[in-house]
């Protein structure tokens, strides 16, 4: 996740979350070929989102501590 680009990682995670939708309504008629996909699908999405955070966090210059003061 890291090698992407900030763009690369925006499509990224629109395609995934449509895929998850598209599986996520599929599956309601039929059984699904590979029963752990959307939960792959929800980490790779989480992944994203976690580097996206992680890059908008370096770009102002704050701690990933979560604000707390380093006492």
């Amino acid at each position: 996740m890291a090698s992407k680009t900030d763009t690369e990682l925006s499509k990224l995670l629109a395609d995934t979350r449509a895929t998850l939708r598209t599986e996520r309504f599929s599956a309601a008629g039929a059984r699904a070929k590979d029963s752990n996909s959307p939960k792959k699908l929800r980490k790779v999405i989480a992944r994203a989102l976690t580097e996206q955070h992680a890059r908008v966090l370096s770009a102002v210059g704050g701690s990933a501590s979560g604000g707390k003061a380093a006492n």
